[in-house]
């Protein structure tokens, strides 16, 4: 392998320290200047960081002076193969007008409410409150719902 072609090796971490060890694989290849061109802590992939290096012995040489980065897996991954953990998920996914939600943060957390509306592209939802005197429709960002019941779930 050559440095043309730089390949993915996976980092085994001890468990909740993942961005630790990535942001310091970061700083000991910029003072070292080793062959590492990208480090990536995916939030799915606990205890693991995956590293994009010109070779296996310039990752092993970075861990040895990292803490809590534990032992390189042996062999590779592929693009294709991690490409998933590089597309941003929308936190409106699965969430569809109807749906009986509650809200899990902001002035009105522990509120439940139906899905009015949602704007996919700013990831937003609009909700009317169930205990609200008056119907007042509301909106929120989707990552600050947890849907408690899919419209479909009531026929």
């Amino acid at each position: 392998m050559n440095s043309e072609f730089p390949g993915i090796f996976v980092i085994k971490t001890t468990a909740n320290q993942e961005r630790t060890v990535a942001n310091l694989i970061e700083k000991v290849t910029k003072k070292e200047h080793l062959g590492i061109h990208a480090v990536l802590a995916p939030d799915e992939l606990k205890g693991y960081v995956l590293v994009e290096a010109a070779t296996p012995e310039d990752v092993d040489q970075v861990i040895q002076n990292v803490p809590h980065a534990r032992t390189m897996i042996k062999g590779q991954s592929s693009f294709e193969e991690i490409s998933h953990f590089l597309t941003p998920k929308l936190t409106v996914t699965g969430i569809t007008e109807g749906c009986i939600v509650e809200l899990i943060s902001g002035p009105f957390k522990g509120e439940k409410a139906r899905v009015k509306r949602i704007d996919s592209t700013h990831e937003e939802i609009t909700v009317e409150l169930f205990e609200a005197m008056v119907p007042i429709p509301v909106t929120v960002r989707g990552d600050n719902v947890r849907i408690l019941r899919r419209e479909d779930e009531d026929k």
